[in-house]
């Protein structure tokens, strides 16, 4: 019944909208699932591989239980202070075991298999595996891993448990799973479109988000140590040489206050560095990492703030790259981003540099078809000017307003000059000349009269100063009370466009 009352009420133009709301929300959603989703196959920590290199029993390395932690924007660089934990227990990864089984001459087939996946050679091995650091996951991990079959390398995409041992390579980078031997390489996918298949064997374990999942990506330098967090004593950090096992590790305290840097006006790769020194963490809201040459704009906390270690700063970057930046080249726009972040306004406390413009103001732009601003030595047309009897300009009123049908036009200059007077000029509604363009609503003035019909201005009533007499084929017209009938019938033929042929005076 209220569906009916809905209905009846609505009426069918709301329904038709209600239908094509919905059409547009299915069209959008298949829209949606034709985009393919990366397939992942979950590996929990602890459990032995199917397809491994090195045979596990032997104790290659050892997986620890660890609760993962939460992390921001889904990549991270290879130096991120706390990205991985570490260990008192120097031996969570045996790398010298791991090197004579490759160098091994009955295993060479495996070490073909081995190197080809991380593209070297097998003559290369000892030397690629001395560059590498054990460490353990903090984060479940999204990377690209290998079964060993049929004497090959066979890549599939992996979800690796927080907890598990890995040996990482100087940019930082997944590298080796230490229980088998696995090779390692980047996950290559889109971290927001990855569907985690879980089995028998790896099912689902506590704690897992799909929003909290973390790929690796290089880091901006070569990495001469790394700052791990002690998975047993949180407050306990370890700072452990690249390509050692733990056995030139030192510690410090991960409770300490660090200081946010200043970063704006630093690229991305330099306030990547500047945070990794000092132990803190960079993300870029909007998805994926900026390049390395981006522009920082301003950071969030502001630059002085004090975090602990590995805790996370949110950086702002422009669209320019460093060569522009660096030559005062203008902004490419806020990115911003961009990728989101570009629209993010600079925290308070930081300085940012605002956008320089290539021109002052008040200048126009070329092409501008607004009207044009006479300059200060225009002058009026000539057939505009008044008599030279007129006033200076300064002593003249300003141009009228007063609507044009009732305002008079100058005289043009090709009519008779008026006759001598003595006395004072009557004041005129012609604008004076001046530089400045004329307000008035008044149209511009003719600058030559009809040769047909000239129109000429009203004048007051002469005030009969001396003047010439007419040529002597006129009479003197008699001075009577009927000369006011002769200045109408004056005016009239005046306006007529015809010469009078009376004079009142």
């Amino acid at each position: 019944m209220t569906l009916r009352v809905f209905v009846h009420r609505s009426g069918n133009g709301a329904i038709r909208r209600i239908a094509v709301l919905l059409v547009l929300v299915l069209a959008l959603s298949g829209c949606d699932r034709d985009v393919p989703l990366f397939v992942v196959k979950a590996v929990a920590a602890g459990v032995p591989s199917l397809a491994p290199f090195f045979d596990e029993d032997q104790g290659l390395g050892r997986d620890q239980q660890v609760r993962a932690q939460t992390a921001h924007g889904g990549l991270q660089q290879g130096d991120t202070p706390g990205l991985y934990g570490g260990s008192r227990q120097p031996t969570i990864c045996d790398v010298v075991r791991l090197e004579n089984f490759l160098t091994d001459p009955a295993h060479e087939r495996k070490a073909q298999a081995w190197a080809a996946a991380l593209s070297i050679t097998t003559a290369e091995i000892p030397e690629y595996l001395d560059r590498l650091t054990p460490v353990l996951l903090r984060h479940d991990t999204l990377v690209k891993n290998h079964d060993y079959k049929k004497e090959k390398a066979v890549p599939f995409n992996a979800l690796l448990q927080s907890g598990i041992a890995i040996l990482v390579d100087a940019e930082g980078l997944p590298a080796v799973k230490c229980s088998c031997g696995n090779p390692l390489r980047p996950f290559e996918g889109d971290t927001n479109r990855i569907k985690v298949e879980f089995d028998d064997r790896n099912e689902e374990w506590k704690g897992y988000e799909k929003s909290s999942v973390v790929a690796v990506r290089p880091a901006t330098r070569t990495v001469q140590r790394l700052a791990l967090v002690d998975v047993e004593e949180p407050d306990r950090g370890i700072d452990r040489p690249v390509g050692t096992t733990g056995e030139d590790d030192t510690a410090f305290d991960t409770r300490e206050r660090r200081a946010v840097p200043h970063l704006a006006g630093t690229t991305f790769g330099q306030a990547s560095r500047k945070l990794a020194d000092t132990g803190l963490a960079v993300v870029f809201e909007g998805g994926g990492l900026p390049p390395d040459d981006a522009r920082v704009t301003a950071s969030d906390p502001p630059a002085g703030s004090k975090l602990r270690f590995g805790e996370y700063v949110t950086v702002s970057v422009a669209g320019e790259t460093a060569s522009e930046g660096s030559s005062g080249g203008s902004s490419k726009g806020s990115s911003s981003g961009s990728s989101g972040v570009g629209s993010t306004p600079p925290a308070s406390g930081t300085s940012s540099t605002p956008p320089t413009s290539s021109s002052g103001p008040g200048s126009s732009a070329p092409g501008s078809s607004g009207p044009a601003t006479p300059g200060p030595t225009s002058s009026p047309p000539s057939s505009s000017a008044p008599p030279s009897s007129a006033p200076p300009p300064s002593s003249t009123p300003p141009p009228s307003t007063k609507d044009p049908t009732t305002s008079s036009p100058p005289p043009p200059t090709t009519g008779s000059p008026p006759p001598p007077t003595t006395s004072a000029p009557p004041q005129t509604t012609s604008p004076p000349p001046t530089s400045a363009p004329a307000t008035s609503s008044a149209p511009p003035p003719r600058t030559s009269p009809p040769a047909t019909t000239p129109r000429r201005p009203a004048r007051p009533p002469p005030t009969c100063p001396p003047r010439a007499r007419p040529p002597s084929s006129h009479a003197s017209p008699p001075q009577n009370p009927g000369v006011t009938g002769c200045l109408q019938d004056h005016r009239r033929r005046e306006w007529a466009g015809s010469s009078p042929a009376v004079i009142c005076c």
